[in-house]
Parts: structure tokens; sequence; C-alpha cells
């Protein structure tokens, strides 16, 4: 990003009581960042906080994350929330999945030749998520030259079927037209988050779709962490962003002014 961050409405936003649309990233937002992707751990009382904020903003609570759908799942559950998956390739709302073609052959080329880069270096974790695929050298930051060189690499060669998301010690190679953005851009145009304010949390880079669309929208943008971003608002850490959400789900009530908080 070269263009410096707009400036906060924070004097605006600390008082807007407008009905919200939320969306949440998960890795870094949720949860903290963990060595490997199998490692994270959700705060058991979350699940059902979040479940809680959904009813209460009349079903506008989704899920926006480059996790699969089935994994989102897996840690939330019982319970089943509209998702933007795989960075906005896979859609699930109101319990209907749209998703994107199969995975073409060059993508399951794209894997096999990370999975032969992964066995030849220690601590390098190859994410098959089918349509899509993730290369992390958290474990290896020694690599980080080489491993970013072999997916920019590999985009190249598979361009245009592909875009390459850079993260945070990860690569990902996504199908071309998805992104946060559009996904919410998308989900903001159906019930139950039409004529809603929207939200988006993040903490990566691979979230600044997703700000720059909520921006758009007129909605607020609000970034876990350091870094350099387009959103209009900093929390700490997750920590803090699940103390303003159990907060708000004690109470019954979640406006943007909450996460104004301290």
């Amino acid at each position: 990003m070269t263009a410096p961050p707009p400036e906060p409405r924070l004097a605006s936003w600390a008082g807007d009581h407008r009905d919200i649309a939320l969306f949440l990233d998960f890795d870094g937002t949720l949860v903290e960042i963990a060595p490997s992707p199998a490692d994270v751990k959700l705060d058991r009382r979350v699940p059902a906080a979040l479940d809680t904020l959904r009813s209460q903003l009349s079903g506008a609570l989704a899920l926006v994350s480059g996790r699969p759908i089935t994994f989102l799942d897996s840690v939330l559950e019982p319970y089943r929330f509209d998702v933007a998956a795989l960075h906005g390739a896979d859609i699930r709302l109101g319990g209907q999945v749209q998703t994107q073609p199969p995975p073409s052959p060059e993508m399951r080329q794209a894997v096999r030749d990370l999975v032969r880069f992964a066995n030849s270096h220690v601590g390098i974790i190859v994410e098959d998520k089918d349509i899509s695929v993730a290369l992390h050298w958290r474990l290896a930051p020694q690599v980080h030259d080489e491993a970013l060189d072999l997916m920019r690499t590999i985009a190249e060669r598979m361009a245009p079927l592909v875009r390459l998301q850079e993260g945070k010690a990860v690569a990902e190679l996504v199908p071309a037209g998805a992104s946060k953005g559009t996904a919410i851009a998308h989900l903001m145009a159906a019930s139950p988050y039409a004529g809603r304010v929207p939200v988006f949390i993040g903490d990566d880079v691979t979230d600044e779709h997703g700000f720059e669309a909520v921006n758009a929208l007129g909605g607020l943008s609000i970034r876990i962490g350091d870094g350099e971003t387009r959103a209009d608002l900093r929390l700490a850490s997750p920590t803090a962003l699940r103390a303003i959400l159990l907060g708000a789900a004690e109470r019954g009530s979640l406006t943007a002014s909450n996460f104004f908080q301290g």
C-alpha cells in the first residue's frame, strides 16, 4: 500500500447507533495467529456469543476468512454462520453455498510443486484448500524470500486464472475473481445485510480489500494490531476484540460505537 490511510471519522463513529452488518476475519482477529494453521485456539465462549450477536443483528453477521467453510464450521460448532471463505471464493448465505468451479489441473500442479518445496525445507507447510493453496513459512522465516519467489513464479505461470494473496509469513494462490472486498459487497447487496452499515474487522494485508470495500460503502473498517492500513480504526489485539464482542453479547446490543471502548 503506497497511499496513506484515510482520516478516521472517530468523532462521528463513536456516537453512531445505526444498525450494522458485522463481518469478521478469523485468524489474527477472532484468534491469535498460531505457528501453524492447525494450532489455533478459539475461546470457547465466542461461538455462542456470535450466535447471540447474530440474533441481535437480525442475522447480519458473517465470517470473511481465508479458511474453508468446513474448518470454520468445525471450530464454531454447533453454530453455522454466513461465510465468505477462501478469501471470498466460496460464499454461504442463508445456508446456500455459491462456489467456484472445481480446481484446475494447473492448481493441482501448483500443489505438487509446493509439496516438493516443503519436503526439502523444514518448517514449511502447504495448506491445500482444493480451489486455492497457501504456503506457510512462519516456522521457517529464513526461507521467506525463496518461498515468496516460488509463489510469485507459480502465480505468473497460472495467470490469469489466479492472483497471489500475500500475508504474514504466508502467500496463497486464490481464484482471480475472489477477494474479501467483492465478497462483502456481494453480501451487502442481499438480505439481511442490505440497508445496514457494514463493519469489517481484520488483521492482515489480506483484509485490505475488505477495508476498501467497506470504506466505499460508508462503513467502519477496523484493523487488529499494527501495520500500514486503510482501516479507520485499530484495536490492539484479538483479546481486545473478544472483550468487546463478549460484552456486547451479554448486554444484547452491538453498534459501531462499541468498538470505541477504552
